[in-house]
């Protein structure tokens, strides 16, 4: 295809290689940098967090000790705990492959006054490049000499290819719809508008708040539980106990303190609950996104490709006097190309396809569209006469047939509508007329309207972000929900309200990450809904990233979770599905704080009371692998999602766990009592029954907590009910066999269960009211 405006081959002469050369050594490769940390810089952070070193510092005393097998069983954990976090990784990394993967590979570059096709990499600033259909600008351009209709949709949020002429600036990885052109590199790799996106990409970060909730939770129990092991060792030391029991009871009080199995069920829960968002059609590409999708209080959404199908149609036909929207679309079709790939004449053929209009006259001659003159023409013979069609920009066919007072009044209507209007017109030698007007719009999917209002009916806030302009924003907006006038870029508040703020138009995808960020900042949980490379850095900072069915692979590697079906009904599966896992994980929290809050403290009762410790390390780690292992049950139990957002309110968790922890506390005393005073019981029995009585309580207290009502209102899962089935058989059977511990009679054993059923509707009473006064919901 020949240039229109070609430049005389003397008047560009590009860079010789000597230049490109030099340049590309002081600028760099035209490509996306990449980190690769290596395989120990993964892994060591998983053996250093708090958790870990806890942990680290159990099996380490345990060693000590000679306790391998207690030890090993916490290494399992340790390693399991580990892996699956290193397997969760490299997120960044493939965001920033698949960014690099988007820009051309190939080039047409002039070195040297002869064109050579040359790998996108070295190209350099300064550089002559052509541009043709079909192809990728491989770096920000401007445009020298020529006319090429490039579509950046994914790159600006656009939703419209734009007309780039000489004097125009291009983007890095936009692509050619229609056209050539020449240009000249003004910025390749980061520099780029597109390697700016990587590099936001590369330095989002944000910790999730389930990483949060494990070291608050573990600070919490360190804290208690210090104190009282502390207190422990006292009143042993007090009681001069020998070295060798001192050292075996403070290694009990550690074991107590640490939830050993407490970051294995986070991430048990989020495992499960994205197995089965993946069985309905959303993919997770972190697990973390699953605890973020149930406290997502905001939902920042991209317009285009996301509320909206990013495909122009013909919203709206306005037939002037003397004419019909049929005589309007027959002559638009006939002024439009059979084929090709420009949005406009696409439109055209849909809509007339639509309407079974798709014949139209025989054209003489055809003009596709020009972007000098902003028309497309066409020449018919109806009837015998020759018509001359045109179909453009509205200012161009007006000013081609006449003033029309009507047409003028409804173009600038439908403009302050956020519509893109053509207008159509036909003539012969006598002169032409407007026939019509066309209005183009990018129309919101049909379930947008209901997905948003929806949200809005979980508690969760929505904000439009766009790069379209503010007329085009309002107008879909109005059509989805959301009310407001449009901020832009430069309006962008420190601290963001939605309520106030609800919509954004004409923004840059740097403006898109400060949006993300400022509604952080203002106390936010984020979520960012898009498509595009533009929305791939606020999708990789939100907590709560997600891409749409037709993202890009950019955007699908930045994002938290993929929508592999049309439409946002998958984060309405997510956010419910993330909320059942929260409830889930909240049953296994609230049970493990009762748990190790009761446990140290219990020591130091039973050492006051019988002046031993009434637990031996090889009961404590079996109490510990049995009751945590069965609380993780929990991971599979059937549960309703929560109504609102939810949040980890540790404080409040701790509160409550405390509370109960000291009902507990009282039974387990109680039947300890019991069992030295009441049946003279000798300390291998009064630990073999600590252990038993552990057990019933443990089975009284999850039972209670996995409800936040009352503990009858629902049905346990199967799996629940055959681990507690289990727990209960194993325990009590080697208490009664004498297996690792001495034998206890049944009698006493079976005494001890019915105390602690007695005991679950009392712990279940207490419960309703610390719950509804701390408002766990």
């Amino acid at each position: 295809m020949n240039m229109r405006h070609a430049l005389p081959a003397q008047q560009i002469h590009g860079l010789t290689g000597v230049e490109a050369g030099r340049l590309l050594r002081e600028q760099g490769a035209n490509t996306t940098p990449e980190e690769d940390a290596g395989f120990w810089s993964r892994v060591a952070p998983k053996f250093i967090a708090p958790v870990p070193c806890l942990l680290e510092a159990a099996i380490a005393l345990q060693f000590y000790l000679g306790e391998y097998l207690e030890a090993a069983v916490i290494l399992v954990l340790l390693i399991f705990n580990a892996v699956l976090g290193i397997v969760q990784e490299g997120r960044a990394k493939a965001t920033l492959a698949a960014l690099k993967s988007r820009l051309a590979l190939k080039a047409s570059v002039l070195r040297d006054d002869q064109w050579q096709v040359i790998d996108a990499a070295a190209i350099v600033p300064g550089d002559i490049v052509k541009l043709t259909l079909g192809g990728i600008v491989p770096g920000d351009v401007r445009i020298l000499d020529g006319n090429v209709l490039l579509d950046q949709s994914t790159l600006t949020g656009e939703s419209l290819p734009v007309e780039a002429q000489a004097g125009v600036t291009a983007f890095a990885g936009a692509l050619v719809r229609r056209g050539e052109a020449v240009a000249e590199i003004v910025a390749t790799g980061i520099r780029t508008r597109f390697g700016r996106a990587a590099e936001l990409i590369r330095t989002a970060k944000v910790v999730s708040s389930q990483q949060k909730a494990v070291l608050r939770v573990v600070a919490y129990l360190s804290v208690i539980n210090g104190l009282m092991a502390i207190v422990l060792i006292g009143i042993a030391i007090s009681r001069h106990l020998p070295a060798a029991e001192l050292i075996a009871l403070g290694l009990i009080a550690l074991l107590a303190s640490i939830p050993v199995a407490l970051p294995a069920t986070f991430t048990l829960a989020a495992a499960l609950s994205a197995q089965s968002l993946g069985r309905r059609g959303v993919l997770p590409t972190r697990l973390s996104a699953v605890d973020e999708a149930a406290s997502m209080n905001v939902l920042c959404v991209d317009k285009t490709g996301t509320l909206t199908s990013n495909e122009l149609t013909i919203t709206r036909i306005v037939a002037m006097p003397a004419s019909t929207e049929s005589d309007v679309l027959t002559w638009a079709r006939t002024a439009s190309s059979d084929g090709g790939l420009d949005p406009i004449d696409a439109a055209v053929r849909a809509e007339a396809a639509r309407r079974g209009l798709s014949e139209k006259p025989a054209p003489l001659a055809f003009i596709p569209f020009d972007p000098a003159s902003k028309m497309a023409e066409a020449t018919v013979l109806v009837q015998g006469e020759r018509k001359r069609v045109i179909k453009g920009a509205f200012s161009r066919v007006i000013a081609a047939c006449g003033p029309s007072a009507p047409a003028e009044t409804m173009a600038a209507d439908l403009e302050r509508e956020g519509f893109r209007v053509l207008g159509v017109g036909v003539g012969d030698s006598r002169g032409m007329r407007m026939v019509g007007l066309l209005a183009f719009s990018d129309p919101p999917r049909a379930e947008a309207a209901e997905s948003i209002s929806a949200l809005k009916n979980l508690g969760i806030k929505v904000v439009m972000l766009t790069g379209d302009a503010p007329e085009t924003a309002a107008a879909v907006g109005h059509a989805v929900g959301l009310r407001g006038v449009p901020l832009s870029a430069d309006q962008i508040p420190v601290l963001i309200d939605p309520d106030r703020c609800p919509i954004f138009a004409g923004i840059l995808p740097e403006d898109k990450f400060r949006i993300v960020i400022s509604l952080q900042r203002a106390g936010y949980l984020v979520g960012m809904c898009g498509d595009g490379a533009n929305d791939a850095p606020a999708l990789r900072q939100a907590q709560f990233g997600i891409a749409v069915s037709t993202s890009t692979d950019v955007a699908k590697s930045a994002a938290g979770i993929v929508l592999t079906e049309p439409g946002l009904g998958g984060i309405l599966v997510a956010v419910t599905e993330g909320r059942v896992a929260f409830q889930r994980i909240l049953t296994y929290t609230i049970r493990s704080i009762i748990h190790k809050t009761r446990q140290v403290s219990f020591l130091v009762a039973g050492l006051m009371l019988t002046d031993h410790s009434i637990l031996t390390p090889t009961l404590a780690v079996i109490s510990l692998i049995t009751g945590d292992f069965f609380a993780m049950s929990s991971t599979t139990d059937n549960v309703r999602p929560s109504l609102r957002p939810d949040s980890w309110r540790i404080g409040t968790f701790v509160a409550a766990g405390a509370i109960l922890g000291v009902v507990d506390l009282a039974f387990c005393v109680c039947v300890l009592a019991a069992g030295k005073h009441y049946f003279a019981l000798g300390i291998d029995k009064l630990q073999t029954l600590t252990m038993v009585s552990l057990v019933f309580s443990n089975q009284a207290i999850f039972y209670c907590v996995r409800e936040r009502r009352r503990l009858w209102s629902s049905r346990p899962s199967a799996i629940v009910l055959a681990c507690s089935a289990a727990d209960l058989l194993i325990i009590p059977g080697l208490a009664y066999g004498g297996l690792l511990m001495t034998s206890l009679q049944w009698q006493i054993i079976v005494m001890a269960l019915f105390g602690a059923m007695a005991f679950a509707f009392v712990l279940d009473a207490c419960k309703a009211v610390v719950f509804k006064a701390l408002k766990i919901s």
